[in-house]
């Protein structure tokens, strides 16, 4: 098969996943008719937990998943998505009397973890201005300009830059600061500096601030500096407020990931400099996972640390981020090593990833490519937001 005929597939395989298989489950399953928004947990096989929890990382990822998805079809039942998690974010996850939104909330919208953590309000940052971008809505605007300053005033470090991960509900000091019990309780982490600083690409996108195109410009400095390890060209996951590092851990999902979210960060701020110094960093990521983290089946691989595989498993968003992350790496080096790996990944989300009986995609499958059917299909952590984000990457990539 010739290249333009192979990419004219690839673009019709990735638009009919995105709008029949993602956007159209989540439409179909997740509406929570009893109490509003969304249901926090589903299983594999369709079952509603009930009375489980609702997570901010869920409803502000299916805000802009919704927004995004409309702002390029103009379809009104994506509008509605996005306008029913707006509301719903609005009425229930915003603190009215501290400001700033709660990590976690019990089934009926009361708040049942209120500690602000800054990854949960990067990503309502990032989804607000997708959804002024999507509709120009003025007040989603306005909350993201406020939940930036109220990041700045609280979480923000001036003696060694970067972010603190977590306040107390009331932006006083916490000792609580991991995101889930997988992650280590330390001050300052790779994964949230990743996205305050996607959070922020986007919000520059609709509100061209000086002061955020500063702090943008010292987070991707701060990225390069100090979280990107040049002597292996991954990412260090885990520091304290000094940026000593605490974790020999490498994430290969998250590194792929990086590498297109630093570029795009670097290009949307527009600083040539800092651009050319970005796209080198990136394309070396990307080298080192496609030689160290992707299986022969063209799987990407969760985590090795001291060079053993410490989690052969396969997770459905490093697979979403390495399709984009390749893509990305051949369209800035023009090898084709990183076009082949990209569709490489595709191929083997199409076969071993997407759940073609009940919809959407799986958590994970093991190295033998069978799918994990313990955790959930929609949950905390379970969003549309890396599948729907990839598939929306790689059509206006692909043009």
């Amino acid at each position: 098969m010739d290249i333009t005929h192979q990419i004219t597939t690839w673009k019709s395989d990735i638009e009919r996943e995105l709008k029949d298989n993602i956007l159209g489950f989540w439409g179909k399953y997740s509406l929570d008719e009893e109490h509003g928004g969304f249901l926090g947990e589903i299983t594999p096989d369709l079952q509603v937990i009930n009375g489980a929890d609702k997570s901010l990382v869920l409803n502000t990822r299916i805000l802009w998943t919704f927004s995004a998805a409309y702002r390029i079809y103009k379809n009104n039942e994506y509008l509605s998505m996005a306008e029913r998690a707006y509301q719903y974010i609005c009425d229930h996850f915003v603190d009215k009397e501290y400001d700033g939104l709660f990590w976690m909330l019990n089934a009926d919208g009361s708040p049942s973890e209120d500690k602000k953590q800054i990854y949960g309000q990067a990503f309502a940052i990032y989804a607000l201005a997708e959804y002024h971008r999507a509709t120009g809505h003025q007040e989603s605007l306005a909350h993201a300009i406020q939940l930036f300053h109220i990041v700045e005033k609280h979480s923000y470090d001036p003696i060694h830059q970067g972010y603190f991960e977590a306040l107390s509900r009331n932006w006083t000091v916490t000792d609580d600061f991991s995101l889930s019990d997988k992650d280590l309780n330390e001050k300052k982490s790779m994964n949230t500096h990743l996205h305050v600083m996607e959070a922020y690409t986007n919000l520059l996108r609709v509100w061209p601030s000086p002061i955020l195109r500063d702090q943008l410009h010292e987070l991707i400095e701060v990225t390069l500096d100090r979280i990107v390890d040049p002597a292996t060209n991954h990412f260090h996951l885990f520091f304290d407020e000094a940026w000593h590092v605490k974790s020999d851990h490498i994430s290969y999902g998250h590194d792929i990931e990086g590498s297109w979210l630093l570029l795009e960060a670097a290009e949307v701020l527009g600083d040539a400099v800092l651009l050319r110094r970005t796209k080198k960093v990136a394309i070396a990521m990307a080298e080192a996972t496609y030689a160290e983290g992707v299986d022969p089946d063209g799987g990407i691989l969760n985590e090795s640390s001291a060079g053993e595989f410490i989690d052969t498993d396969k997770d459905w968003w490093p697979q979403a981020e390495a399709m984009v992350g390749f893509y990305n790496a051949f369209q800035m080096t023009g090898n084709t090593k990183f076009e082949q790996a990209a569709l490489h990944s595709w191929s083997f989300i199409q076969k071993y990833i997407v759940d073609h009986e009940h919809g959407e995609w799986f958590w994970s499958v093991n190295r033998e490519g069978v799918p994990n059917l313990e955790q959930s299909k929609v949950s905390a952590w379970k969003c549309p937001y890396h599948n729907g984000r990839a598939c929306m990457e790689m059509l206006e990539r692909l043009k």
